[in-house]
């Protein structure tokens, strides 16, 4: 086999376990400079020049693009797409998880823990938002920030105003969000290759810093997950349309909140506090889908006029409610169930004789007109209601400002 690993640092710690990883297991692998790539577009030919000349075939690709070439570095990734050569990571999961605002936004149409979080423009809504999220103490988050750069801690509503509007009056993007007090200076990194969690570590800060990460003096710890933080990790990166991330979590009382799907993920802290070789489990899984690239259902299964692909929720008092996938006689539609999601689990082409309880899901590929029919009726939304927790925190941070 193969390999490729788009980076444009050589010499740095993942890139070299990644190349060491990949010879150890005998395949061929070469380390290419994302930037020194070139995009060429033909009716029917999509190709990809190095160095101004064609690239040779390659089976794999592992894409390593830093955060300053996001944009050009996806689109090299999704040129080895359209050229059919399988990719650790999708350019389009690349570029959701690079925006903390787009990662949180997909996520928070799921059920899974995320610190609440606000994204405003104007200055009168900055207090309002600053009160949504919990009141002081908050965190202020640069949408571009890595490694803990770009995060900020402010104590008081007032200080957190004064902040905001400075960075904003700079032209910068910030997101506010709920400051997780029981879980101040600690975060757990998951490793996830594929659907599994092959690593896992317990950051925690040193002296006044709040920030755990490695890189600001944090010292990690190896640790087993439980499985709800284990499930947690693997959902979001399956979200996320990732196969290999770093997914950053908090302890929070209800239980894990994300922080951040790492798409480019390093292996040097991991491995060194969990002694795994992460970067061999890479390999292994690329080596094993690398006959499965990543295909557009979208524009493969809709190529029939009239049919196309829809999720079709079972509702409290559906009709399908208590019935088996044959009885509910789908296949007499021309309608084909490709998976079952319940309870924030995924079955993959569940047999005929599965009984359909109330909260699944279907995804299903059929006539477009019976699948409407399936249906419901979408419902109005209704306000959040706010755990005791969050109102108890909305008070006292009232209470601090006032006074």
């Amino acid at each position: 086999m193969k390999i490729g690993i788009l980076s444009r640092s050589p010499r740095c710690y993942s890139t070299r376990r990644l190349k060491q990883a990949a010879e150890h297991r005998g395949h061929k692998v070469k380390v290419l400079d994302t930037l020194k790539c070139a995009i060429s577009l033909e009716e029917e030919y999509p190709d990809i020049y190095y160095q101004g000349k064609p690239l040779s075939h390659y089976d794999a690709v592992i894409p390593r693009i830093g955060a300053s070439v996001t944009y050009f570095g996806t689109s090299v990734v999704r040129q080895f797409e359209e050229m059919g050569v399988f990719t650790a990571n999708s350019a389009l999961g690349i570029t959701h998880s690079r925006d903390k605002l787009r990662s949180l936004q997909i996520l928070s149409r799921h059920k899974i823990g995320i610190p609440h979080t606000a994204f405003v423009r104007d200055k009168k809504d900055v207090l309002p938002a600053i009160e949504r999220v919990g009141g002081a103490p908050i965190i202020i988050k640069l949408l571009e920030g890595t490694q803990g750069v770009g995060v900020i801690l402010a104590d008081t509503i007032k200080i957190a105003e004064a902040i905001i509007e400075t960075l904003q009056s700079a032209k910068q993007n910030v997101l506010i969000q709920r400051f997780v007090s029981e879980s101040k200076g600690k975060d757990i990194r998951a490793f996830v290759v594929g659907d599994q969690v092959v690593a896992a570590m317990r950051r925690t800060a040193q002296g006044q810093e709040f920030r755990s990460n490695v890189h600001r003096g944090g010292v990690a710890e190896s640790i087993t997950l439980d499985s709800e933080y284990e499930q947690t990790a693997i959902r979001a990166v399956q979200i996320m349309g990732l196969r290999v991330a770093g997914v950053d979590m908090l302890e929070g009382r209800d239980g894990p909140q994300i922080m951040e799907v790492n798409s480019s993920p390093g292996l040097e802290g991991i491995e060194g506090a969990t002694d795994i070789d992460v970067a061999g489990a890479i390999i292994d899984f690329v080596a094993d889908r690398i006959d499965l690239p990543d295909m557009d259902l979208r524009q493969r299964l809709t190529v029939s006029r009239g049919y196309g692909v829809a999720e079709v929720p079972i509702p409290k008092k559906s009709e399908l409610v208590g019935k088996t996938i044959a009885e509910c006689s789908l296949r007499d539609l021309d309608i084909l169930v490709l998976s079952l999601n319940r309870d924030g689990n995924v079955i993959a082409n569940p047999k005929v004789a599965r009984e359909l309880k109330v909260g699944d899901r279907l995804l299903c590929f059929g006539k477009i007109e019976a699948l409407k029919a399936l249906i419901p009726p979408r419902k109005r939304r209704r306000a959040r209601k706010l755990k005791k927790s969050e109102i108890a925190e909305i008070e006292a941070g009232t209470a601090d400002a006032r006074s």
